[in-house]
């Protein structure tokens, strides 16, 4: 090998010439001005061992970056930056053919021509109003963006060409044409000021954008909603209509929730007795199918959450259709699984009775007050099982639900889905809207009616749009208010700015406009507050958070209504009775949280009684592991499992660095360092109370800390009971330690998500 000096260098005209070491230097130099603890020398040596006669000046700089994130551990966390700040001046010299990027205007122009930007930005925003944001935007904040945020906005988020992988844009450009398409229709007088400041806020990272949005607004493309959830009902029409509808949104970036609960089981008579009906598992397959036959515009693989009720006639097999062991005829293992259970399922659990089975298509009245009424749901479910007539069967209560925790346990991914407090404790009234399944991701609660057919025009399919607060850049909850009408406003825009593939989307948004604003960095904002999951004071803490964002979310959504008039379906919510979340919530949390109220509520109740709300519910708390990594912040509500944590992704080994790691390292409570799962589900039952739709909480275990190295199923059983009394509406992931059924990192199917974020 000769010496790096002696290397010939291959430029992007196929020009061959000598290596220039000095410049290689002053670019690393650059990249590590202000940084602790990186060595400009030991990047360049590295870097050096790799060059080979030829190399092309694009291969130079990726092994340079290379070598630079290699070097990222928990001693010497700033090379994350060294790295991204090298992978922005790579990023940029590909988009612009130099480092400095161009005016905005010539930019839009640009990428308007090449059918990669929408052609309404040049006729919604004048010269003037051009020049106005160009001077606002700040290049200098992606200098703030740690690499793994740089390679994800590599490979999710920036406008390129997903063949040939050329990128068209730089982060900066992507946050203020965000904020400009959402804002387009505003008045001109007012609409800047709500750009610059929107724009400042998802560009200095105080709010995280998901996936659909990041990726896909500026751009032709208008479908944005993190999340569809689809009910399908017991006929081939409405199967039909189903799959037609999962693959018109997994083709334009959504996470999908499908309810396939209705289905009547194996053996059921059809027409009669003319024939027998072919059960659950062919339609299951067909929905999978759907959901595996598009990627999600290439920024992501389809993904789905199918669910069904405990007490289905087919229970045994549908709740080992994800398991390894099986044929192929008798599995669906691309799918993910939410099994609904309520309050007379557990009782018969915790008294060591028996729970019955029955097909829903012979018993719908049954079906139907499993959601929207519990006292109606007792007292038919004991009515069938006394019925001669009725086709069912009964097995332990103990057994099934060991069956169910068992399979939830060895998979991972059968969640949980609780749901008489989707429907207690919901801003929808259950007699009119009641909430029947959730998402992929487990936090949107929202009402859906099934597709009748693919002409349908009275269905709903459910969407959310989705959004979060940074708590870990929070200086004080006074500042909740200015970002929550930011969230809001820009949101709720979205509603109006995207299209509808669906006509039963459009009906479902248009009458009930649902938001969904959840948190990242949580594990940060408790570090830097001195609070850890395990420890009491956590909860006041949480407490007074989540009472803050759900107060000034639900005044935002006010003032809109003031301005826009509440959503069409404002009557079949609670709110428009009086009733807020901390009216319905489990009082078996004041047991062990104290915390008073701190805000004026009892205005607010009036407030929304005299104008309405704009949006029917503005929280949920979504996984969003990939978009809080934009921010450089620790994911949703969860604890990290490292101070640096490995990830994997389509470009290779990231790592991330927790925030402030030298100050705090001792601060923060890691995921196995956690001594079990009680302090952390009081914790999200302390958020439920606030949260109006549902939560993406997991169950963590580490098999080592039980006699035998098994987690016994006593204790899998109580955490599932513990949830539920705390309130929990949903249950995500079952995470072990030793690597069965651990989340896949890079598993964005619904942002934050695509319901991750």
């Amino acid at each position: 090998m000769p010496p790096p000096e002696a290397i010939n260098v291959t430029k992007r005209d196929g020009r061959l010439e000598p290596i220039n070491l000095d410049k290689i230097h002053r670019v690393i130099e650059w990249a590590a001005t202000g940084l602790s603890n990186v060595s400009v020398s030991q990047v360049e040596l590295k870097s050096h061992i790799q060059f080979y006669d030829g190399i092309h000046t694009a291969a130079i700089h990726e092994t340079i970056i290379k070598s630079a994130a290699d070097l990222i551990s928990a001693e010497t966390p700033d090379y994350q930056y060294l790295a991204a700040r090298l992978a922005i001046f790579h990023l940029r010299k590909i988009a612009y053919g130099q480092f400095d990027p161009p005016h905005l205007l010539a930019h839009t122009r640009k990428l308007v021509e090449l059918g990669k930007y929408d052609a309404h930005l040049l006729r919604d925003y004048d010269e003037a109003e051009f020049d106005t944001l160009n001077a606002h935007i700040d290049h200098g904040r992606d200098m703030n963006f740690a690499y793994a945020a740089v390679k994800q906005l590599e490979g999710k988020y920036l406008v390129q060409h997903r063949v040939t992988r050329q990128i068209y844009e730089s982060p900066q450009f992507l946050y203020m044409l965000v904020a400009m398409c959402l804002f387009s229709r505003y008045a001109k007088p007012t609409r800047l000021r709500y750009v610059t400041a929107f724009y400042d806020a998802i560009s200095t990272f105080k709010l995280s954008l998901p996936t659909p949005i990041m990726a896909g607004v500026r751009t032709p493309s208008r479908q944005f909603s993190s999340c569809v959830l689809i009910e399908c009902d017991d006929s081939l029409d409405s199967i039909n209509a189903t799959t037609s509808a999962i693959v018109r949104y997994v083709s334009q970036r959504a996470g999908i929730g499908i309810n396939g609960g209705r289905i009547r089981a194996v053996g059921s008579e059809i027409r009669g007795g003319e024939a027998q009906h072919t059960g659950c598992i062919p339609f299951f397959k067909m929905f999978q199918a759907a959901v595996k036959s598009c990627s999600q515009g290439g920024v992501r693989g389809g993904a789905a959450t199918l669910f069904y009720p405990l007490w289905h006639l087919e229970i045994e097999s549908l709740l080992v259709l994800k398991n390894n062991r099986g044929v192929e005829e008798n599995r669906i293992r691309h799918l993910d699984y939410g099994v609904q259970i309520n309050r007379l399922l557990y009782q018969r659990l915790i008294k060591g009775q028996d729970i019955t089975l029955f097909s829903p298509h012979e018993v719908p009245d049954l079906y139907e007050a499993f959601f929207a009424d519990q006292d109606a749901f007792e007292r038919l479910y004991i009515q069938y099982e006394q019925a001669e007539n009725v086709r069912k069967r009964s097995l332990s209560a103990t057994e099934l639900f060991s069956l169910l925790m068992q399979e939830r346990a060895s998979t991972g991914r059968i969640y949980i889905q609780n749901v008489d407090h989707c429907n207690t404790h919901s801003p929808f009234d259950p007699g009119q809207a009641p909430v029947r399944q959730s998402n992929l991701c487990m936090e949107i609660a929202l009402p859906t009616r099934p597709l009748v057919d693919l002409h349908d025009t009275e269905g709903e399919i459910a969407l959310c749009t989705l959004s979060a607060f940074n708590l870990g850049a929070l200086e004080s909850l006074d500042e909740l208010e200015g970002l929550a009408e930011l969230a809001v406003r820009a949101l709720d825009a979205l509603l109006d700015y995207q299209d509808y593939p669906v006509k039963a989307a459009r009906n479902a948004t248009e009458k009930r406009r649902s938001l969904g604003i959840g948190v990242i960095n949580y594990a940060y904002y408790l570090a830097k507050n001195g609070s850890r999951y395990s420890e009491p004071g956590a909860l006041a803490l949480t407490h007074r958070t989540f009472e803050a964002i759900q107060y000034y979310l639900l005044k935002a959504s006010v003032q809109l209504a003031r301005e826009y008039g509440p959503c069409a379906a404002f009557k079949q919510t609670t709110y428009a009775k009086g009733i807020l979340p901390i009216d319905t919530y489990k009082r078996d949390t004041d047991a062990f949280c104290s915390e008073p109220l701190h805000l004026d509520w009892e205005s607010l109740r009036r407030d929304i009684r005299t104008h309405g709300l704009r949006n029917s519910t503005l929280t949920a708390l979504m996984p969003s592991e990939t978009s809080s990594q934009i921010a450089n912040a620790t994911n949703g509500i969860e604890p990290p499992r490292g101070l640096v944590s490995v990830k994997q992704s389509k470009d290779g080994i990231l790592r991330q660095v927790v925030p402030e790691l030298e100050r705090l390292k001792d601060q923060y409570e890691l995921l196995w360092q956690l001594p079990n799962n009680d302090g952390y589900l009081k914790l999200v039952g302390v958020m439920q109370k606030f949260v109006d739709q549902s939560i993406s909480a997991n169950t963590n275990y580490d098999p080592q800390r039980f006699e035998g190295g098994r987690v016994p199923m006593k204790q899998l059983l109580k955490d599932l009971l513990q949830a539920y009394k705390y309130g929990l509406k949903t249950l995500y992931y079952h995470n072990t330690r030793d690597g069965a059924g651990e989340e896949d990192p890079e598993d964005d199917g619904c942002a934050s998500g695509a319901c991750k974020l």
